[in-house]
C-alpha cells in the first residue's frame, strides 16, 4: 500500500512546504499538464485512493467512453466499482449507518478499511477557498485514519490528502449538540473499501482493462451527445444570462467541466494504452484532448458573455466539440469492438 504520511496532510491554511509535499505525493493524473486538473469529488478521490493502494488508476478509465447528454447536464463521470474490483481486488460496499458515523469509521479503519462518506464541506478545511465555514454543500471524502481521543482524522478529498480536527471533527461526524439532536437529519450514504485479493499487474492488468473498454464501448451513446446539447443550448444560454452568478458556476461545473474533464481523462487513458503496447491511433487521443481544450474555451467565453450581458451562441466551439466527438468514440469502437 502506497500510504501517505499524515505529516503531508494539510490542515487549515497550508504553508508552501506542506502544499508542495501534497502536490508531489499526488498521482500523475493530478500533476503536470492538464487543462482540467480536477473532474469531480468522486473521480478525483478514487484516483488518489487507488494511488494510495499502490494501483494505477489509468487502467480503470474506460468509463469515460459512455458519457452521454442527459438533457440538462452531461453524465457525471464515475469509476465503475465493478471495474475497480476486477482490476485491483478492491471491494467497495455500502456501509449501514445505525450508530454515529464516528463509531463506524473507528471500527472500519481499525480493520484496515477506508471509509468513503458523504459529508458537509462546511467543515472541511481544504475547501477554504469555496465552502469552509461559508456554505453547506455535500461532498465525498475517504477517511483512512481516525484518532477519536485527539478528535483528528486524515482523509482524501478531491485531488488531495488532508487532515482535520477539533470543531471540524465534531461537525463532520455531527457530534455538535445541535447536529446530534436533529431528529430530521438523514444518515449519510457511506461505503467502505476493503482488499479482497491482490491487484492485477503488468500485461494482465492491461488486458483486463482492454476487455473492460470493449464492454464499455457497447454502452456508448447511440448519437453524438454534443449535438444533443447543441439543440438545447439556446435555452441554457438564456438561463445563464437571466440567473445569478452562482447558477453560472453550477451550470459550467455540470456541463463544460464534466464534458471537458471526462474527455481529458479518456485522452490520458489512450496514451496509457499506447505506452503499454495497445495501439490506438494518435488522432483519436488528440481529438479527445481537443474536446477538453474546447470545453474550457467555451466556459471562458460564457463567463465573458455573462459579464457583458451579451448572447454568445459559441457556434464555433460547438462545431469543434461536435466534430471532435465524431473522431473519438466511433473510431474507438471500430478499433476495439
Amino acid at each position: 500500500m502506497n500510504a501517505r504520511s499524515p505529516e503531508h496532510a494539510v490542515t487549515g491554511a497550508s504553508n508552501e512546504q506542506s502544499a508542495a509535499q501534497d502536490e508531489a505525493s499526488r498521482h500523475a493524473l493530478h500533476r503536470g499538464e492538464r487543462v482540467w486538473l480536477e473532474t469531480n469529488c468522486y473521480v478525483d478521490l478514487w484516483i488518489e485512493l487507488l494511488h494510495h493502494y499502490g494501483c494505477d488508476p489509468h487502467a480503470a478509465l474506460s468509463f469515460t467512453v459512455t458519457q452521454a447528454f442527459e438533457g440538462d447536464q452531461f453524465t457525471f463521470p464515475k469509476f465503475s466499482l465493478d471495474d475497480i474490483s476486477r482490476l485491483y481486488g478492491l471491494q467497495a460496499q455500502e456501509l449501514a449507518i445505525f450508530d454515529t458515523l464516528e463509531a463506524h469509521v473507528r471500527e472500519q479503519t481499525k480493520r484496515g478499511h477506508v471509509v468513503v462518506a458523504e459529508v458537509d464541506a462546511f467543515y472541511l478545511p481544504d475547501t477554504r477557498a469555496t465552502a469552509y465555514k461559508q456554505s453547506h454543500s455535500k461532498t465525498t471524502i475517504a477517511v483512512d485514519s481516525i484518532d477519536a481521543a485527539a478528535k483528528r482524522i486524515t482523509y482524501f478529498h478531491n485531488a488531495g490528502y488532508f487532515a482535520l480536527s477539533g470543531e471540524d471533527y465534531d461537525g463532520v461526524f455531527r457530534l455538535m449538540p445541535d447536529l446530534a439532536s436533529d431528529v430530521h437529519a438523514l444518515f449519510p450514504y457511506v461505503e467502505f473499501v476493503k482488499r479482497t485479493r491482490a491487484p492485477l499487474e503488468g500485461q494482465a492488468l492491461v488486458q483486463r482493462s482492454v476487455d473492460l473498454l470493449k464492454l464499455r464501448l457497447l454502452d456508448r451513446p447511440t448519437s453524438n451527445p454534443v449535438s444533443q446539447w447543441r439543440a438545447e443550448f439556446p435555452e441554457h444560454l438564456r438561463a445563464l444570462l437571466e440567473r445569478d452568478v452562482s447558477y453560472y458556476h453550477l451550470y459550467t461545473f455540470n456541463v463544460m467541466r464534466q464534458l471537458g474533464s471526462n474527455f481529458e481523462l479518456l485522452s490520458k487513458y489512450l496514451v496509457w494504452l499506447n505506452a503499454h503496447g495497445v495501439e490506438v491511433p494518435e488522432a483519436i487521443q488528440t481529438s479527445a484532448q481537443s474536446m477538453a481544450n474546447e470545453a474550457m474555451v467555451m466556459q471562458f467565453r460564457l463567463a465573458r458573455a455573462r459579464m457583458r450581458s451579451r448572447l454568445d451562441p459559441c457556434t464555433d466551439c460547438l462545431d469543434s466539440l461536435e466534430a471532435s466527438y465524431e473522431k473519438v468514440i466511433e473510431p474507438l469502437a471500430a478499433r476495439f469492438v
